[in-house]
């Protein structure tokens, strides 16, 4: 069987290890070993960063919800309950930010959930 001597394609991959540790510190961003092992811890954390932002969000809009919700005497899980019976179908997202931007309409959502909650 004939020898492979991976010139160009070895190359490419070093380089490309190397360019995506441009900016890491000392030997990480020129030896290609460090380089290597860096750039795979790196993204490695980057996955699960990409993770762990959703869930970080998720709590941060439960808060300002809630947050909304007690203002106006009512628990956030109550006003989700409400919400759900009254038919309304909005995001948590969405719902976050009419707590943090536009009061009085949270303060009208929160009507309509205590309504359908004594409703049911």
């Amino acid at each position: 069987m004939p020898r492979v001597k991976r010139g160009t394609h070895r190359r490419a991959s070093r380089k490309k290890t190397l360019h995506l540790a441009e900016g890491f510190f000392l030997n990480k961003s020129k030896l290609y070993r460090a380089a290597q092992e860096a750039v795979e811890r790196s993204l490695r954390h980057g996955y699960i960063g990409r993770r762990q932002k959703k869930r970080l969000f998720r709590s941060l809009w439960i808060v300002r919800i809630n947050a909304g919700c007690r203002t106006a005497g009512m628990s956030y899980s109550r006003f989700i309950d409400g919400l759900k019976k009254a038919g309304i179908d909005l995001n948590r997202k969405m719902l976050a930010e009419i707590a943090y931007h536009d009061l009085p309409a949270f303060q009208q959502l929160v009507e309509k959930a205590k309504a359908a909650g004594t409703r049911a």
